[in-house]
């Protein structure tokens, strides 16, 4: 009898939670405020709104929503990495979410799920094994994702390098394609920044470096060229944390520490700002978040101190 109470408990608890998981956390967006010093002295600050892990489905009207209300922020720049597309109607959907935004600058690399839709996972297997180890879905309409960018003006960065001059400085970005696919080429970024600074040798107030998914080959190669601060996502903060613990796994080789928030990555006496989003969206078939909320990052850059020698 005691056996029974107790299996009963533990199925309604475990009910309990899937439920807060699934309708209730899943759906508490929050925007995460940080600011990092790496303008020039005197420099005007610049507000970035980094957008990453949409996994946009064109029912999710509550979502759509939110992120069309971001535009309150009035943010100067956007920087989306990522994982936009969940469902392959979502282009319409995603086109209605950024129309909001319309004017406002935008630099963007492209993750797993705007190449391929979602696919029904193993949880178990999710702890100890990336999904890259696993099938892709169906493909996705990437010619028209890129499409709707190119519409806003915004910049592609998968394995590329550009310049934008936003309130006054001159920023310079390189950026790479989604590494969790083995899409990044670091030896072609290289090139096309080295292309860019040799094309305007003009100081520049800022170097920032975007990716989807951070892999540490990708984190070590951006803070060897020298990035002030390095944009990711992919992580979804771990989804599922436990309490007091934090995050589970990272579906890349990032330490679990850094799964989300804004933290220092060092590699050969190099350091770069990290800004690890947890992503605003789940997959379709995963709809669920636990200990980590979803979440879009409003993130100031602001001059740093005068230096005196």
């Amino acid at each position: 009898m005691l056996a029974q109470r107790v299996l009963a408990g533990a199925l309604a608890l475990g009910t309990g939670v899937f439920a807060y998981a699934s309708l209730i956390e899943r759906n508490a967006f929050g925007v995460r405020h940080e600011s990092i010093d790496v303008l020039e002295p005197g420099a005007r600050p610049v507000r970035v709104l980094h957008l990453s892990d949409l996994h946009l489905a064109p029912w999710q009207m509550r979502k759509i929503e939110w992120i069309r209300s971001l535009v309150e922020l009035q943010p100067d720049l956007i920087i989306a990495t990522g994982d936009m597309l969940g469902h392959t109607g979502a282009v319409p959907a995603l086109r209605s979410v950024l129309s909001a935004f319309d004017g406002v600058p935008g630099v963007y690399v492209n993750g797993s799920n705007d190449y391929f839709g979602p696919t029904i996972p193993n949880p178990f297997a999710y702890v100890w094994k990336t999904s890259s180890d696993r099938e892709h879905g169906e493909p996705l309409d990437t010619v028209a994702l890129e499409a709707l960018y190119a519409g806003l003006g915004w910049v592609n960065l998968n394995n590329a390098s550009n310049q934008l001059t936003i309130n006054g400085s001159r920023l310079v970005f390189a950026g790479t394609d989604d590494a969790h696919l083995g899409l990044d080429r670091l030896d072609v970024v290289a090139g096309a920044v080295e292309s860019v600074l040799e094309s305007d040798t003009e100081a520049f107030g800022a170097f920032l470096g975007v990716t989807h998914a951070p892999y540490r080959r990708v984190l070590n190669f951006l803070t060897t060229l020298g990035v002030d601060a390095i944009f990711a996502g992919h992580t979804h903060g771990g989804q599922v944390c436990i309490p007091g613990i934090g995050a589970l796994t990272t579906n890349s080789d990032l330490p679990v520490a850094l799964a989300r928030g804004l933290s220092v990555w060092n590699h050969h006496s190099r350091s770069s700002f990290l800004n690890v989003s947890a992503g605003v969206g789940t997959s379709i078939y995963a709809p669920v978040r636990f200990a980590c909320p979803p979440e879009a990052v409003l993130v100031t850059l602001r001059p740093r101190d005068f230096g005196y020698s």
